[in-house]
């Protein structure tokens, strides 16, 4: 197996998960949030695509699909057109509001699509390349996408604990 199939493998389980939290949400569920404070699933989700819509545009010098496929416009949610949900406050959090888990399945669907396009592209030697000067050491495209599908696993395993939380209040 080589270094590119398993991040695309990797990738791909994120996708599953973010299909099986997002699974039979309402609005309700979608917005639950257990303390004042806290993230919500469709906050969590919607953070865990930007972050790789965001980063892995960035790191093969793709269009984000936020902005390429407008779902910034479709999702509405008037935050600044490149916001990621880096240092949200929870005024933030509860402007992250859909109607539908679907507009989140779509906008995660067209991301994890462009992410395995770039990933399928990958040569071995590419994983070397340095994406990031800004940290010491650099960062390299290997270390860039490693980091985003741990980022990503993290947050959609909150989204699955969330979910959990809100099925047992509503029993």
């Amino acid at each position: 197996m080589h270094a590119k199939d398993i991040l695309i493998d990797g990738y791909g389980r994120i996708q599953e998960e973010v299909h099986a939290v997002l699974d039979g949400l309402g609005p309700d569920g979608l917005h639950h949030r257990p303390a004042p404070d806290a993230n919500t699933i469709a906050w969590l989700v919607w953070h865990l695509t930007r972050v790789q819509d965001d980063h892995v545009a960035d790191a093969f010098g793709l269009d984000q699909v936020w902005l390429s496929q407008d779902w910034e416009k479709r999702f509405g949610l008037g935050l600044p057109r490149h916001d990621t949900g880096y240092g949200h406050s929870a005024a933030d959090v509860a402007k992250v509001r859909v109607e539908s888990a679907d507009l989140l399945t779509g906008y995660h669907d067209a991301v994890h699509a462009q992410t395995l396009d770039a990933l399928r592209s990958l040569a071995a030697k590419d994983l070397e390349r340095v994406v990031d000067e800004g940290w010491d050491p650099p960062v390299t495209l290997g270390a860039r996408l490693v980091s985003v599908l741990s980022d990503d696993l993290q947050h959609v395993g909150q989204a699955a604990y969330l979910r959990g939380l809100f099925q047992s209040a509503a029993a």
